[in-house]
């Protein structure tokens, strides 16, 4: 055997070798583009310029060239009983026309407030400085009829700052005791939500504390440019729908530093948001920091360009969760969740095309919301559940392009498994439990096993 001959016959060896590693590694051109692209994945921040005029107002000086407002002056009370809707507005209408203006509202004093839509546009540089605690009326049989959904919602604003260490309080206790998923006998119907920001751009919420909404707790609605920083939002674990907070058309937004426990999701991100960058999230209790629900009643939803870069996830009845109905369309796609701690946590890593929030079942339908492109990397901790990692996708419109990187899922109580259907990816590094399963061949085994036990995948009722 000449020389030229032995290397081709070396070369022949070594090349299964190479086609295996190939097929497990990201590092075959295509699963390494697609790792880079996730790996890499830049979310636009609002600009640090645009804030630079928000400077914290110093109480302890004569407030400079800003007109100091204190809702005292325009006549509230602040004894928790007397109302303090008008003095609330008036100090708003001050503001709102004049320059460089604070709205105070007092520390050590209760306000109460009715629903009331606080509008713009405004002169610049307003801040509404939040110390004491504004409280809603607690019985929904009284509540305005003009505002069925709303609390206290602000609209059309530029260049606004809400801060301070007071409270918004919903007291909603009332409201979840009329909700249908408390009781069945009652009527489903929509409650207010708490502290509503929509058609705004340039905001920075900053420190204030939201607590027992009547329903969500803080929505960004039609905005751009958002920044929420060591916000805190509480309600029992078992007050129904409650979103800590929740982004539905909005670019551009940051939430960072914020302690979220509620009865429902931590984080809700829904249809035409982009940009989205979450850090340094605690989320518990709760339903876990989730993108959708989308798709419902044969909607449109596209999401896009979401990170999440350090939680921890204490309790919930999920981890990270995209969720979709049946029958909708649209994309969630360039995803990335990195370094989350979990403890104790339902479903750490759920994907859920056969979303179903009905007392009904749902009906099969073959569009779906198209995701790919998600990464999950350095995630960590405890599952209170066997299935630690589900990726229950649609048949027709497959999960494509998951990207499993650095894994360690544990059951203090068992073994912890990964369930697949119609899901394709790879992993890296140590993954735990196995994803064997978002490989094609694997994946049709797991089909087997999971029809022979009775198609458990089919109904998901999980809100």
């Amino acid at each position: 055997m000449n020389k030229l001959t032995f290397l081709c016959f070396l070369a022949l060896l070594a090349l299964p070798l190479r086609l295996a590693d190939k097929k497990h590694s990201p590092r075959h051109p295509d699963r390494f583009d697609i790792f880079s692209k996730l790996d890499t994945l830049e979310v636009q921040e609002p600009e640090d310029d645009e804030f630079e005029f928000l400077e914290l107002p110093n109480w302890e000086s004569d407030h400079g060239s800003k007109a100091l407002l204190n809702v005292d002056a325009f006549g509230a009370v602040g004894d928790g009983v007397s109302d303090d809707t008008k003095a609330f507005v008036d100090a708003w209408k001050k503001a709102c026309s004049t320059r460089k203006s604070v709205i105070l509202v007092p520390e050590g004093k209760r306000y109460l407030v009715n629903a009331t839509r606080f509008k713009g546009p405004c002169a610049e540089k307003l801040t509404i400085q939040i110390d004491g605690t504004i409280v809603a009326p607690d019985d929904p049989k009284t509540w305005d009829p003009d505002n069925p959904r709303t609390w206290l919602g602000f609209y059309n604003l530029s260049k606004v700052f809400f801060q301070g260490k007071g409270v918004i309080d919903g007291s909603g206790s009332k409201w979840w005791e009329a909700s249908c998923k408390r009781n069945k006998s009652n009527k489903c119907k929509g409650a207010p939500t708490a502290l509503t920001i929509d058609s705004s751009s340039a905001v920075r919420v900053k420190d204030i504390t939201i607590q027992n909404g009547q329903q969500m707790h803080f929505v960004i609605g039609r905005s751009e440019s958002v920044r929420v920083t060591g916000v805190k939002v509480s309600a029992p674990g078992d007050s129904p729908n409650t979103d800590g907070i929740h982004i539905t058309e909005s670019t551009n937004v940051v939430l960072q530093n914020c302690e979220i426990g509620t009865g429902d999701d931590c984080v809700s991100i829904v249809n035409a948001s982009s940009n989205i960058k979450m850090k340094n999230i605690n989320c518990g209790p709760g339903h876990g920091i989730s993108i959708g629900s989308l798709g419902k009643n044969n909607s449109t939803g596209k999401v896009e360009k979401i990170l999440l870069d350090t939680a921890f996830v204490r309790d919930t009845t999920n981890g990270l969760r995209i969720k979709t109905w049946q029958g909708g369309s649209g994309y969630v796609r360039e995803v990335r969740y990195q370094n989350v701690r979990m403890e104790n946590v339902s479903n750490p890593i759920i994907i859920d095309q056969f979303y179903c929030d009905s007392p009904k079942t749902c009906q099969n339908q073959t569009s779906a919301v198209e995701i790919s492109g998600i990464m999950f990397k350095n995630i960590t901790g405890t599952s209170r559940t066997r299935i630690a990692m589900k990726f229950a996708c649609s048949d027709t419109v497959p999960c494509t392009d998951l990207v499993l990187n650095n894994i360690d899922l544990q059951r203090e109580d068992g073994a912890v498994e990964t369930y697949c259907n119609s899901a394709s990816g790879f992993d890296n590094g140590h993954v735990h439990p196995s994803a064997d399963c978002l490989s094609s061949s694997a994946l049709q085994e797991k089909e087997e096993v999971i029809t022979k036990s009775g198609s458990e995948h089919i109904i998901h009722t999980e809100l």
